[in-house]
């Protein structure tokens, strides 16, 4: 008889396993919708699927009366365009001051205590501050973005780098490697992978930092709406939107794994 721990579920029964838990979330909020209604026909807390697809409608499949615009579609694409900007400048930033930290000791040694120092203020604490020096547009958004996430993935990569085997480093140098080529054609290859673990690490943060620049100062975003309908209690928005921002954080991490498995199979090969 195999043993419980060495029983590996078939592809077909892990997709099942794995739908399991969401049906099951959707047949609780269906009945505790149904019970709401039965004692309150015009309860907005648990709003029916039929009063959910109502407001889809409205919001991703109507034009706005005011702008015209398909409100759904346009705060998708604002709110995926600053979250764009702010990791791609995080992973920039996290790649160059986590690789010159680890692998560099005179750069590690000012750097570190400074990374481990900003990397324990709130982030949101500062949203403030931002809205101050950076001003109420695009540009505060996407900075907190970058505050947030950056000291995580800057103290990420400079500890993957330190893990690199000291052999490499020896035989790069014992075969005339100066400092840039041994960074460039040792540890750049080999750390690529190991940010786009941390990059996808780093994504419900970021979710995180976007909606709450957006809730306090914005015209247009996920976030921004579903704080603006919230006085409301339009659940019936709330809640397709709070699925979709679900929806667009897993597809990202998803992507980001299949590009790594694509680029650096290696990688993958070995873990």
């Amino acid at each position: 008889m195999q043993r419980l721990i060495n029983h590996k579920p078939s592809r077909v029964l892990k997709t099942a396993l794995g739908l399991i838990p969401f049906l099951l979330i959707l047949l609780v909020y269906q009945i505790g919708s149904d019970l709401r209604k039965a004692e309150n026909e015009q309860d907005k807390l648990l709003p029916s699927f039929a009063e959910i697809a109502d407001g889809i409608d409205r919001m991703a499949f109507q034009p706005s009366r005011r702008t015209g615009e398909y409100l759904f579609w346009r705060d998708t694409q604002s709110s995926v365009m600053r979250l764009a900007k702010g990791i791609s400048i995080a992973a920039f930033i996290g790649l160059l001051f986590g690789i010159a930290a680890g692998s560099i000791p005179i750069v590690a040694a000012p750097l570190k205590p400074l990374i481990t120092a900003i990397s324990l203020i709130p982030p949101l604490a500062i949203l403030p501050v931002l809205f101050i020096v950076f001003g109420l547009g695009e540009l505060s958004k996407v900075m907190l973005i970058v505050i947030g996430v950056s000291p995580f993935l800057i103290r990420d990569i400079l500890q993957r780098t330190q893990e690199l085997p000291r052999e490499q480093l020896v035989k790069a140098q014992t075969l005339g490697g100066n400092s840039w080529q041994i960074i460039l054609r040792v540890i750049l290859p080999q750390i690529l992978p190991r940010l786009i673990d941390a990059v996808r690490l780093s994504l419900g943060a970021a979710w995180l930092f976007l909606i709450a620049a957006e809730a306090i100062a914005s015209t247009d975003g996920l976030g921004y709406r579903i704080f603006l309908v919230r006085r409301y209690m339009s659940m019936d928005i709330i809640l397709p939107y709070v699925a979709w921002i679900t929806f667009l954080a897993f597809t990202t991490d998803w992507c980001l794994l299949k590009l790594s498995r694509i680029v650096f199979p290696w990688y993958h090969a070995d873990r």
